[in-house]
């Protein structure tokens, strides 16, 4: 893992070095400073590029004079459009950019010095890589050791950057987690993981099985009951406002692998399956961070962790199941489960913990993808205020939602012949009627849920986030807690 710190604006007598600028700024001192120690070498590859400073485009200069091995020119676009979105995603440009280099530095002057951290945070998750079954690593990917982030004063970016660092590590913890594969990542090793979360001061409780059947949880354990491997559910709490105060709950579907039972799914993809338990692995990250962070806020996080798999006891389409909820459900498509799953955890969270709010993440639907492709999550909530807190927290951190409808039409589209519903609503407003019936096990606890579908998994690269998991949720439900923290405080 690469060693993130702050150094002075001064200019590197070796390595690597990326200068961040403004389009419609004057160059910033280092640049001018990197530019004589060049002998121009700068102004004149930016010049003969025609490079206009846009929002996270690079210009790159090998083998300048002076020293360094390479410098890249990192376009921060207009200086009225700075935020922490935008010092994240060109702190990833310009990781990703140097990460061949051992030793390399960022120069990020020309920001605000509050958003230093930011840039620190893009270039950690930029870095990342999951080599843990690579038995040669060739030389390919990162090499990056150390990385400077160069600022004015280090000592306050370096203080700020601690609580970031966690949110990181949240990140990664998250990534880890959905980029295994599932003959590893079973219901209970993905539990078993949790447990690490003790060390930060988390309460974990781990549910088995039997546990779960004696509190009723039928639809959960329909899902689970064609696998070998058992289910779990974890109950994760951090009481960080050290009073009594009702917690927020984060609610995480946790399919360690979707071979959509019964109604199995198509050949093709289906190895993709193995992340459908992204929802589960953004709630336990998401811990990860409050707790390192010390957030002032109490919290609980609950994740159910089934597999869904083809056998002579698997669900079939058909079943009658019961929920913890007492309300009956008919299956009538077996690959509809996560929305099972949820079901029964949705409604413990409300009755055991009586939250504030609740917020649920799940890879639901493919129909979400149909809707919003892989740029915004969507968004369903029955509380229009939370849902704006949360769109707001999603453009903060560059995690962004798309709020979708909720509606009593689509409710009746959930109508079954011979029990209180069916799991599906039919193709026209797939991802629609997949909220609709999450709703029916909220109660009137402000609750919102976010179907993660479409951005849990990277088919390319992006800023900050290389191919694969991308552990989307983490950070816009850290800053939404913040946010929250702010308020209690402020």
């Amino acid at each position: 893992m690469t060693d993130i710190g702050f150094s002075a604006l001064e200019l590197p007598k070796n390595g690597a070095l990326a200068l961040l600028e403004f389009s419609d700024s004057d160059r910033s001192a280092l640049f001018q400073a990197a530019d004589a120690a060049t002998d121009g070498a700068i102004s004149r590859a930016v010049s003969v590029a025609g490079f206009s400073f846009k929002r996270g485009k690079t210009c790159v200069i090998l083998a300048p004079a002076g020293g360094l091995d390479r410098i890249v020119v990192v376009g921060l676009g207009a200086r009225a459009e700075a935020n922490e979105a935008l010092a994240e995603q060109v702190g990833g440009v310009a990781a990703q950019a140097l990460s061949t280099h051992k030793v390399a530095a960022i120069a990020a002057g020309a920001l605000d010095a509050a958003l230093a951290p930011s840039v620190a945070l893009g270039a950690s998750l930029g870095l990342y890589r999951f080599d843990r079954y690579r038995t040669t690593s060739g030389d390919e990917g990162a090499k990056l050791a150390t990385l400077s982030v160069l600022v004015a004063d280090p000592a306050a970016a370096g203080a700020a950057w601690a609580a970031w660092e966690q949110v990181a590590r949240g990140v990664t913890f998250t990534r880890d987690l959905v980029t295994e594969p599932a003959n590893v990542l079973s219901p209970e090793v993905f539990a078993d993981r949790t447990l690490a979360l003790r060390d930060l001061g988390v309460e974990v409780e781990v549910l088995d099985g039997p546990a779960m059947e004696a509190l009723g949880f039928g639809a959960l354990l329909g899902v689970a009951q064609g696998s070998a491997n058992e289910p779990r559910m974890v109950v994760m709490r951090w009481n960080g406002a050290g009073d009594d105060s009702a917690p927020i709950a984060f609610i995480g579907k946790g399919v360690t692998f979707d071979s959509g039972g019964i109604s199995i799914k198509p050949a093709a993809g289906m190895e993709d399956m193995k992340w459908d338990m992204a929802g589960a692995g953004v709630v336990a990250g998401l811990m990860s961070a409050l707790a390192g962070r010390k957030a002032q806020v109490n919290v609980v996080g609950l994740i159910g962790l089934v597999e869904n798999m083809v056998s002579s006891t698997a669900q079939r389409p058909g079943d009658v199941v019961r929920s913890a909820s007492g309300q009956t459900i008919e299956v009538l498509n077996t690959d509809a489960e996560g929305r099972l799953v949820l079901a029964d955890v949705l409604w413990y969270a409300r009755d055991r913990f009586a939250p504030r709010l609740m917020v649920d993440l799940a890879t639901l639907t493919g129909a979400i993808i149909v809707s919003l492709g892989h740029e915004h999550a969507g968004l369903f909530s029955n509380d229009d205020g939370l849902a704006r807190r949360l769109e707001d927290a999603g453009l903060r951190s560059g995690e962004k939602l798309w709020r979708m409808p909720l509606g009593e039409e689509y409710d009746e589209l959930l109508k079954s012949d011979i029990a209180d519903m069916k799991n599906i609503g039919g193709r026209p407003g797939g991802s629609i009627t997949a909220a609709q019936f999450l709703k029916r096990f909220v109660g009137d606890t402000p609750w919102a849920h976010l179907d993660i579908a479409g951005v849990a998994w990277g088919a390319k690269a992006k800023p900050g986030s290389p191919k694969g998991a991308t552990g989307f949720g983490v950070r816009l439900l850290d800053r939404f807690v913040r946010e929250i923290e702010a308020g209690a405080h402020g």
